[in-house]
């Protein structure tokens, strides 16, 4: 849909954690080489699959694309659904650096009896905002919390109200309509045509590639469950029955991060989303 509304002087910017990706093309579905030719698209190949990626990185990535469009009179049509990686875009978030090495002591520590609610007291006595913001069994965000707070010598939550505030914004967003039965449908057919397509082929390549797979690239959606058919041997449909599993859970939370945006535009049951997207598209300011 994306490509047949990128027309004149609209260019697709994909925002997408794992499109970045060189070498992950069928699990991500990437557009076609010809589709690219068609259309400009953006932020696609960034980096070899062996290589870290971050939000701030994609953020920076994301800043140079849509001024390179601006400059050149066109306009930018964001799709995908990385909510973190499109927030980080559309809301300007300040971004904390990361700190491996504090990071991993963190870890450690987290995966210790009581850990994870040991370091939550000690983010409310450095943060207590921030651990106010969560609860002390978020081992995720309190790690992170933990990690920032004290690598950069700066209370995690002086970063800005984070995803919990939604400032007015000059993009437009729309988002489509999510019918659980419907997406878990679509969901094991899409993965079923990519086994077939080659993606069990494609997993192999990658593993095999002497700089590997960096711990990000391995979490991807699909890739994680079919390494373990092509590194430890695991039953391929079990395999691909759980990347079904997760992946129609992770459509789940998909659909509940962007509904808490006010800002969206949802397309209605009875919209043509073609036509509502069309209408959106038109509504950007003209090229200069």
């Amino acid at each position: 849909m994306a490509v047949a509304l990128a027309a004149g002087d609209v260019e697709l910017v994909c925002v997408d954690s794992m499109t970045v990706y060189r070498g992950m093309d069928i699990g991500t579905a990437k557009p076609s080489v010809l589709d690219r030719a068609a259309v400009p698209h953006h932020l696609l190949d960034l980096v070899e699959p062996s290589e870290e990626f971050t939000v701030r990185q994609f953020q920076a990535a994301a800043r140079t694309a849509l001024g390179d469009i601006a400059r050149r009179g066109r306009r930018p049509l964001m799709v995908g659904g990385t909510g973190l990686y499109l927030r980080a875009v559309v809301d300007d978030l300040q971004i904390p650096a990361r700190y491996p090495e504090l990071a991993a002591e963190l870890e450690r520590q987290a995966g210790t009896p009581e850990g994870v609610r040991a370091l939550h007291d000690r983010l409310a006595s450095l943060d207590p905002l921030a651990a106010a913001r969560t609860t002390d069994a978020n081992r995720r965000r309190i790690v992170r919390a933990l990690e920032v707070t004290l690598g950069s010598g700066r209370p995690f939550s002086s970063f800005g109200p984070g995803l919990t505030a939604y400032p007015p914004t000059p993009v437009v967003l729309v988002g489509l309509p999510f019918d659980p039965e419907t997406v878990d449908r679509r969901v094991e057919a899409r993965l079923r045509r990519w086994v077939d397509e080659g993606l069990v082929d494609e997993v192999a390549r990658l593993a095999a590639h002497p700089a590997g797979l960096s711990r990000t690239a391995r979490q991807a959606l699909g890739y994680k469950e079919l390494l373990a058919h092509v590194e430890e041997g695991a039953d391929l449909e079990a395999c691909v029955e759980e990347a079904v599993r997760r992946t129609r859970a992770f459509a789940r939370r998909q659909w509940s991060w962007h509904r808490r945006d006010p800002r969206v535009r949802w397309v209605r049951p009875d919209e043509d989303p073609v036509a509502v997207v069309a209408d959106a598209v038109a509504s950007l300011p003209a090229a200069a």
